[in-house]
């Protein structure tokens, strides 16, 4: 038996780039074999990832399942439309013949009105002026009228292009087209069954954005950071998601599922072409909140497996294809973070502030916008790369006002070395860093800066010694760059003294590119 149903979506899940879509299949099913018909699935979809299950009161086996392309289909009042067409254009070859009469006439009577003699009658004498005024009248009106009624009959010559364009585009267009899904079914008896097709689709994703609210914290109040996961979906499918289960996963399911293959790195003579290949999330610490109550956000519960993160929205929810982002919030977790001011004079003297904590859920922190809030102030927003749990994540909160840095150079010489005949050329150069808190509390600071890296042999580059050694070098793997880190007290002035010498030979130019 064939039964031709329809389905509805039930339920999504958004991937970064993709989506999974659910829809259920409700059918009343005889005993043995049933072929049941389907005809409202986007062609978009992936074909090869259409799964199908479902349950029913009786045993049940899917046998078979296949997507038919949609067919072409002829508009329905296909004969009519032909039918009216003909009628517009037989109409408009008579105007076009109405343009020509009058087109003719028009000619006529501009040819009479130059060829007729002014004001002589047949004999030659000479015409009443009352006649010839009313010859010229005669034919300036005949003129008028071919004129208004060529005007006349091109207008609706126009309006009945439009009518026959529209027409015509109306014999062409095919009603939307949908795919076809055949699924063949053995009952062991006569049953309700609920069907559930599954299937990929490209033009959806979501992207994560964040709110992070920092309190700085004052007295004997420790700072507090507020992290907020928020996720922004859009999706132009084609088809409405109405009051459907929506998840969202961290997984991408258009990047390749498997490591690429290196191929031999084959170096060869100059004659030979080669290429250098050079749980669920609640308000941690949430204080009993004063009458009236404050509006909260629904959030999202967690399910994490070893290699992905999915969060369930509570309740069903509702996306248009047209309707652009929708925000939705999936969770909050309150964090006790790290808070150091970090400058680096050399470039930027603004002394910024800084929050760093280590990330502790098992739910990685995609890479997105981070919108940052300073006690209460919207202060910027930030780009946040990626993050897995164990790593650490820093994150800028504007520039402290109370806090000032100065960088000044000490000392500045160029010259040459050499016991008795110069063998080389030195570039000697130092540098003070200055800092003042000018907070009531004590800070933690972290200043940076440089000094030239070699890559020869005969560039020598040595950091000269100061009163203030630096206390990590090569930071973050950057060869070169300097830290200092320290606590400065409230009101304190705090000095860093360093410098470097450079030294190469006297017959050779060195070359180093400005800083920043």
């Amino acid at each position: 038996m064939v039964l031709s149903v329809e389905s509805a979506i039930d339920a999504v899940m958004v991937y970064p780039d993709g989506a999974l879509v659910t829809r259920v299949i409700a059918v009343d099913l005889p005993a043995g074999d049933s072929r049941v018909l389907v005809e409202d699935f986007p062609p978009e979809l992936d074909t090869a990832s259409l799964r199908v299950d479902g349950e029913a009161e009786e045993k049940l086996m899917i046998e078979a399942v296949d997507a038919r392309p949609p067919r072409p289909v002829p508009p329905a009042k296909l004969p009519e439309i032909d039918q009216r067409i003909e009628v517009l254009k037989d109409e408009r070859a008579d105007l076009q013949d109405a343009i020509a009469a009058a087109e003719a006439r028009r000619k006529f009577a501009e040819r009479f009105a130059e060829k007729s003699p002014a004001g002589l009658g047949e004999q030659g004498e000479a015409r009443p002026l009352a006649e010839w005024r009313a010859a010229f009248a005669a034919v300036s009106e005949e003129v008028a009228d071919a004129r208004a009624a060529i005007r006349a009959a091109e207008r609706r010559q126009r309006e009945l292009d439009r009518e026959i364009a529209r027409l015509e585009a109306d014999r062409a267009a095919e009603p939307p087209n949908r795919l076809g899904l055949r699924i063949d079914v053995s009952a062991a008896a006569a049953t309700r069954a609920v069907l559930r097709v599954s299937y990929a689709m490209r033009d959806a994703c979501w992207a994560p954005l964040y709110d992070a609210r920092l309190d700085t914290g004052s007295g004997d109040r420790k700072p507090a950071l507020e992290l907020i996961r928020r996720a922004e979906i859009t999706q132009s499918t084609g088809e409405d998601w109405s009051d459907v289960t929506l998840s969202l996963a961290t997984a991408r399911v258009a990047r390749r599922s498997e490591v690429p293959d290196l191929d031999p790195l084959i170096v060869e003579f100059e004659a030979a072409e080669f290429a250098v290949v050079r749980r669920r999330f609640e308000p941690a610490g949430a204080a009993s909140a004063p009458a009236p109550k404050k509006a909260e956000e629904q959030q999202a519960v967690q399910e994490t497996s070893a290699f992905q993160a999915t969060f369930r929205i509570p309740g069903r929810v509702s996306i248009s294809a047209s309707e652009g982002g929708r925000g939705l919030r999936i969770s909050t977790v309150s964090i006790a973070p790290e808070l150091v001011i970090r400058s680096t004079p050399l470039l930027d003297p603004t002394a910024f502030l800084e929050a760093s904590f280590v990330h502790g859920e098992d739910a990685p922190l995609l890479s997105g916008r981070v919108a940052i809030y300073r006690d209460g102030m919207f202060v910027g927003r930030v780009q946040m790369t990626g993050a897995g749990k164990g790593e650490t994540v820093r994150l800028g909160f504007g520039a402290d006002d109370q806090v000032k840095v100065e960088r000044v150079v000490v000392k500045r010489s160029e010259g040459s070395s050499g016991l008795i005949v110069t063998t080389s050329k030195t570039d000697e150069r130092s540098f003070k860093i200055i800092v003042h808190n000018g907070h009531d509390f004590p800070i933690q600071m972290m200043i940076l800066d440089q000094m030239p890296v070699s890559e020869h042999e005969d560039i020598v580059v040595e950091l000269l010694p100061s009163k203030t050694p630096p206390t990590a070098s090569n930071v973050r793997d950057k060869r070169g760059v300097l830290e200092w880190a320290f606590e400065a007290r409230p009101g304190e002035f705090k000095e860093i003294a360093f410098g470097w010498r450079m030294r190469w030979p006297k017959d050779r130019g060195v070359v180093m590119p400005p800083s920043g």
